[in-house]
């Protein structure tokens, strides 16, 4: 009896290493890369969109532009904002996570009030939690939504009076993204966050590797510039990591300026690099750095929410310290180029197989 059990352990142990070895082979390196994704969301319908290229300049919109997942049947808010999409370094999944939000909530009939809550006590846009999918094939997702204002751990912030605030009081959680942590072998989601009327800073949390529920609590990871008395005198929104080398290149937005900071540890403290220039005085949000395949080079694509209609902008770099712009989608000599969609609002890319990539293709054609 006894040897049957110690068998059937020493079976399990190996069957599970076998598991994670094969699970760690199956996801593709950059030499198994092909072409890439991107999501992003417009203002007409909140739903989620994806695009597709081959050479990472020339967009497609996959399902003709309509939302590949409308937002009145994944979020709380029935719209989605600021879409991101990332693969699990661990086991070669997609993650997805948007921020459960919808600014023309009253306009398109899903409440009867222009925001969630009171403007006067919670500002413009206020939400209380995410929308997080995952996937094997881009096609197939499971779906989880975060509500942040039932946590009950602590904030770190206080009111005017000085008094504890709690995650009830949660003004905003906007912008989540996603960076892998190599030496906790987890993945870190990143976010902005605001209490009541307050500033905006970045939190981040620790996620299980189900991408279902938080494995530790919201902490504080970076804000805006700080007065005499430590306290931030600027909005810090939309945060991006990415590791480069032994460096992790941190892009955040305040107040509509972008700004680059670097640090050696994830978690930080970062050090803002206040000579970074994007080449145009224009605002913009929503930064995201993707490398293109096979090249040291990347491009970080920025949000122009300051004109109509709405564009991205990019600009290109084989250093991470001199940006090249290269203009807007379908602007004059600019490389990008749509071929069927406009008007689309904070991006993100990521690289993918020639196999899922055609088979992403072929499944929305058929649809």
């Amino acid at each position: 009896m006894k040897k049957r059990i110690l068998r059937s352990i020493l079976l399990a142990f190996l069957s599970s290493i076998l598991t994670g070895v094969q699970a760690k082979n199956n996801v593709p390196d950059e030499k198994q890369m092909a072409g890439y994704v991107m999501v992003y969301h417009k203002d007409a319908d909140h739903g989620l969109h994806m695009a597709y290229s081959w050479d990472g300049y020339t967009w497609t919109a996959l399902n003709d532009d309509r939302p590949i997942m409308a937002g009145d049947t994944i979020a709380v808010q029935k719209g989605i904002r600021d879409p991101y999409i990332f693969r699990n370094p661990k086991d070669g999944t997609f993650l997805a996570a948007m921020t459960d939000l919808h600014v023309f909530g009253k306009r398109d009939g899903v409440r009867t009030t222009d925001w969630e809550r009171d403007f006067k006590k919670y500002d413009w846009g206020n939400n209380r939690g995410l929308v997080l999918l995952r996937s094997a094939d881009l096609i197939h997702w499971t779906r989880t939504n975060l509500d942040f204002s039932s946590l009950d751990c602590p904030t770190g912030e206080t009111d005017a009076d000085g008094k504890p605030v709690s995650w009830k009081d949660v003004g905003c959680v906007w912008a989540p993204e996603m960076v892998y942590d190599e030496e906790r072998g987890q993945v870190m989601m990143h976010f902005t966050t605001r209490f009541f009327r307050g500033r905006n800073h970045i939190r981040y949390v620790y996620m299980n590797d189900d991408f279902t529920a938080m494995a530790s609590e919201p902490a504080f990871l970076f804000s805006g510039p700080k007065d005499e008395k430590g306290v931030p005198t600027k909005h810090m929104i939309d945060s991006d990591i990415t590791k480069i080398g032994d460096t992790y290149h941190l892009f955040t937005t305040e107040h509509g300026h972008p700004r680059h900071s670097t640090s050696k540890n994830l978690t930080g403290p970062y050090t803002v690099d206040y000579s970074f220039d994007d080449g145009v005085p224009q605002p913009h949000e929503a930064p995201m750095l993707w490398k293109l395949i096979g090249q040291q080079k990347w491009i970080l694509m920025q949000d122009r929410y300051s004109m109509a209609p709405h564009n991205f902008y990019f600009v290109e770099t084989t250093d991470l310290k001199t940006f090249t712009p290269i203009g807007y989608f379908d602007d004059g000599t600019s490389p990008m180029r749509r071929t069927n969609f406009a008007e689309q609002k904070h991006g993100a890319v990521v690289q993918v197989t020639k196999k899922e990539l055609k088979r992403l293709i072929k499944y929305w054609k058929k649809k």
